[in-house]
């Protein structure tokens, strides 16, 4: 019996040392981002019964750093369901991003919360509000495009006619070399002609002297295609540095890096003075006038993974002083590929501002000599998934980097243009189902004002062209019927629309008082006058949109005064003041064949204020009146 408790004891020992072995493996391979490998090693640790907090942690971050939230969400949960776990607050936060990934919000909310509580930082609800984040969506198509392959393709760029990109395809690689970290080739800068409006021509190798043994990505040109900035790892003419700080981890970083067109090639390449061994500076960009460099980095100061920064450019290839961008821009999170677009907006990716879930596109108008409040750009261009390296050329159409699951690769470019439906509407009777010809179709915004369109007729069918997730309202007119108005919300598809109008039957018998039948106060003159009154004009506004209504009315104005002074001076104000009425109205859209104008002096009081018969000024009042009467409908 002893020698079997003996043998079952080296046993269980043999056991635990060969699992500490792997593990140790595993963690050297972690420390220095081989996190595809250090990930196989450690969940055959735990299909082996072994697990652990710390283990579990390292498996977590590993998918978490890698890009695969929805398997790190897995792992994260396990953490938070381990009882015996002590979890930092970083566990919470990133486990909210995983949540985001999965499309969990309600769960995201509250580890967001919580992680923002354990650090001692006071952030508004409207960090938390995923609520009117989800229903947000942009009216843009968003396609993949040609240029991607089964691995990573990322960070296009705009080079003359071409789009300058990196990738991770060997076949055309200068250098066959397999990364530790992804377990495919390193990356290389390619370009493509366009081929027409969504097609390029087969990319090609970028420059033989810009690409190296190393990573080459996210490129940046001057206007005149005679500069270009570009991230690169730690490596310039043949030496390669590495990271001496205070990880000791010796890794070769990324730094950005300067490289002049000459007779035809690239070179003069130049690292930054920007840069250091012991930290990451990457993804340049330039501003609108190509005096200020921006770029995102971890170095010190970092609020996050990464913040951008900013230097300006000087002569004589000297630099400013690297200035950050401020909390309003930086997170606790990462930010990261910062654009200027040609209108001085700032776009960039981040996981620290309100987004769906990984990286997401913001954007940032540039006010008052600072950039303003981040605007999620919503879906389709946003996802679930990392979305990141936003260019546009027109602030209408641009390309974009995502490594959403319907993607090719790893990290697919794709294209995004505005998304445009066609409405077809067919106008019809509702009594007879006769085609309406000639109606008058304006479409409106969601605040009710016209926009300029093109309707398109033919045989009682129409065409709107409208932008897609927007809302409309859509109104329709004709002389013989009712005014149709109806909202309308078009998603990516063409609709068709039957739109049935009522014929008009007309309510007002000839010799109706419209102000008696509206309910419209008494059209009032000051003494002796004949302006029209602030009072009275919003009155006759009133009649004025009835017979907008109504296009074949016609009405008399009559005018009458009370019984101070003559009769004959009564009957010329009167006249005036009819007048007035009528040049009123005809001054505010009323066809002047529709009017006619009379005025009737004291012969029509409404009261017994006659000549010799004391009243109040507001009994004479009442007889200074103006009547709108229905003469003749066509």
């Amino acid at each position: 019996m002893k020698k079997i408790l003996l043998l079952l004891t080296s046993f269980f020992c043999l056991y635990s040392v060969a699992q500490r072995t792997a593990i140790a493996i595993a963690d050297k391979k972690y420390e220095k981002y081989a996190y595809i490998d250090a990930i196989k090693i450690y969940e055959k640790v735990v299909e082996k019964g072994y697990k652990s907090p710390e283990l579990i942690k390292k498996i977590a971050n590993a998918y978490y750093f890698n890009g695969d939230l929805q398997k790190a969400a897995l792992w994260y949960k396990s953490l938070f369901d381990t009882p015996e776990s002590k979890i930092e607050p970083e566990y919470y936060y990133r486990y909210a991003q995983t949540l985001k990934r999965i499309e969990n919000y309600k769960e995201a909310s509250y580890y967001l919360k919580v992680y923002y509580e354990k650090i001692g930082t006071n952030v508004t609800d409207s960090l938390f509000n995923f609520t009117t984040l989800v229903t947000h969506k942009n009216s843009y198509i968003v396609q993949s495009t040609n240029l991607n392959s089964p691995y990573y393709d990322f960070g296009p760029a705009y080079y003359n006619d071409e789009i300058v990109f990196a990738s991770s395809r060997s076949d055309l690689a200068l250098v066959k070399k397999t990364h530790q970290w992804t377990e495919q080739n390193f990356t290389d800068l390619y370009k493509a002609s366009k081929q027409n409006d969504t097609l390029f021509f087969q990319p090609i190798n970028f420059s033989s002297t810009v690409n190296s043994q190393f990573n080459e990505a996210t490129a940046v040109f001057t206007k005149d295609g005679k500069t270009m900035y570009f991230t690169r790892n730690n490596y310039l003419e043949g030496k390669k540095g590495r990271d001496k700080g205070k990880n000791k981890e010796n890794t070769t970083l990324l730094k950005i890096y300067k490289a002049s067109f000459s007779n035809g090639t690239w070179t003069n390449i130049k690292e930054l003075p920007i840069n250091s061994d012991n930290f990451n500076t990457a993804h340049p960009a330039l501003s609108v006038d190509e005096k200020t460099l921006y770029f995102a980095s971890d170095r010190p100061r970092t609020l996050g993974g990464a913040d951008i920064f900013k230097v300006a450019i000087k002569d004589n290839n000297q630099y400013g002083k690297v200035e950050h961008l401020g909390d309003l821009i930086n997170t606790v999170g990462r930010e990261s590929f910062p654009y200027l677009a040609p209108n001085g907006k700032l776009y960039f990716a981040s996981d620290g501002h309100l987004g769906y879930g990984g990286l997401d596109i913001f954007e940032s108008n540039y006010e008052n000599s600072s950039f303003q409040k981040p605007i999620n750009m919503g879906k389709p261009i946003n996802s679930v998934s990392d979305d990141f390296g936003f260019i546009t050329k027109d602030l209408k159409t641009g390309y974009f980097t995502s490594n959403r699951t319907e993607g090719l690769g790893f990290d697919d470019i794709y294209q995004f243009k505005p998304c445009k439906v066609t409405v077809n509407l067919h106008v019809t009777d509702t009594q007879t189902q006769d085609a309406i010809l000639n109606p008058m179709i304006t479409l409106q915004d969601e605040e009710g004002n016209p926009i300029n369109t093109n309707v398109t007729y033919k045989d009682g069918f129409y065409w709107i062209e409208m932008e897609c997730y927007k809302k409309y309202f859509l109104r329709t007119q004709h002389p013989e019927y009712e005014t149709v108005e109806q909202p309308i919300e078009p998603v990516n598809t063409s609709i068709s629309m039957e739109i049935q109008l009522q014929r008009t039957i007309f309510p007002f018998e000839i010799g109706t008082d419209l102000a008696k039948v509206f309910d419209i106060s008494i059209i009032y003159f000051d003494l002796d006058k004949s302006n029209i009154r602030p009072d009275a004009a919003r009155d006759i506004q009133k009649v004025i949109e009835v017979m907008k209504e109504y296009p074949k009315m016609h009405v008399a104005i009559r005018s009458h005064t009370d019984s101070r002074q003559t009769h004959k001076y009564n009957e010329g104000l009167s006249d005036r003041r009819a007048k007035s009425t009528f040049a009123f109205m005809v001054a505010n859209g009323i066809e002047a064949e529709r009017l006619t104008a009379q005025g009737f002096g004291e012969v029509e009081l409404v009261n017994e204020c006659a000549d010799g018969v004391y009243c109040s000024e507001e009994d004479h009042q009442k007889n200074r009146r103006s009547e709108f009467i229905v003469t003749k409908v066509e």
